[in-house]
């Protein structure tokens, strides 16, 4: 059952946020230039910036991703850079190729097949070597749990997470579950994954429409116009996602990029077997 308390939902993410960097020494956002993402580094870079701390900024780079969300992290990145540790990974990780039944995996940034990558890997790339715990072709799932790990090393470690419990139900139990393991201060909306290491979710609470009016009231700070044109397109609030887009979920959204990007739709269909037939038959 929800509790409702006599606060807006940006009043509380804020509270969140304060909680977090009173409590936690090391900070990172897990970032992917998705809207929630978003909202969420803003909020993380307000503190972070009130406080003169520095926050670690992971992005995942999953190199099959529409140009604007790449722009757009650029952007970011560039914005607060004097304030962040920024970890931009670009590595070889096995993803879910949900278009084929030959080839159920695919690999991003394959160095065998750098001649079809979608795009060329971004200048502020890290260099993976001082990752010990990667191995390439590992699995994305593996990677994100053992660098909250590598990052947190022996101390107390955070790392916030841009998700919101309407999305689905598995969201909404990653949050309200009395089965997940230790919290922060008896705090719901933080998990403990192992040691030190806590994952932290600040907006849980926020709706698809609080999103917008944030960004609507914020339009100094910068935002995917990639869902402008999804808009344009006819796809709902509701329905626009952003993330490789051969998976499971995703592959239903494969039909957008030739419509709003038709340049890196000519790179998917090289880069996996699968694509042309998924947009065309996939519903």
């Amino acid at each position: 059952m929800k509790k409702y308390i006599n606060k807006t939902v940006l009043e509380a993410s804020k509270d969140r946020i304060s909680m977090a960097f009173d409590n936690f020494d090391k900070l990172y956002v897990s970032f992917s230039g998705g809207k929630d993402s978003t909202v969420m580094l803003h909020l993380v870079m307000e503190e972070a910036i009130k406080r003169g701390r520095k926050v670690g900024v992971l992005i995942i780079d999953l190199e099959a991703q529409y140009k604007d969300t790449i722009t757009h992290i650029k952007q970011c990145v560039n914005m607060y850079r004097e304030h962040i540790d920024l970890h931009w990974i670009c590595a070889e990780l096995l993803l879910r190729n949900a278009v084929s039944n030959f080839d159920p995996k695919w690999c991003c940034w394959d160095s065998t097949k750098q001649d079809i990558w979608v795009r060329e890997m971004p200048l502020d790339a890290a260099n993976l070597s001082k990752y010990d715990f990667y191995e390439p072709r590992m699995e994305f799932e593996e990677f994100m749990v053992l660098f909250g790990e590598w990052y947190a090393g022996e101390e107390m470690a955070g790392a916030f997470i841009g998700i919101r419990s309407d999305e689905s139900l598995h969201r909404y139990r990653a949050i309200v579950s009395t089965k997940k393991g230790l919290t922060l201060k008896g705090e719901k909306w933080t998990t403990k994954i192992s040691g030190g290491l806590f994952n932290l979710y600040p907006i849980y609470d926020w709706r698809t429409e609080d999103i917008w009016v944030f960004l609507g009231k914020n339009g100094h700070l910068p935002s995917n116009k990639i869902y402008s044109k999804m808009s344009m397109a006819g796809v709902p609030l509701s329905s626009q996602r952003l993330c490789q887009p051969y998976g499971d979920d995703q592959k239903k959204g494969l039909w957008l990029y030739h419509i709003l990007e038709p340049d890196t739709w000519s790179r998917l269909i090289l880069r996996v077997s699968g694509v042309n037939s998924g947009a065309l038959y996939i519903q």
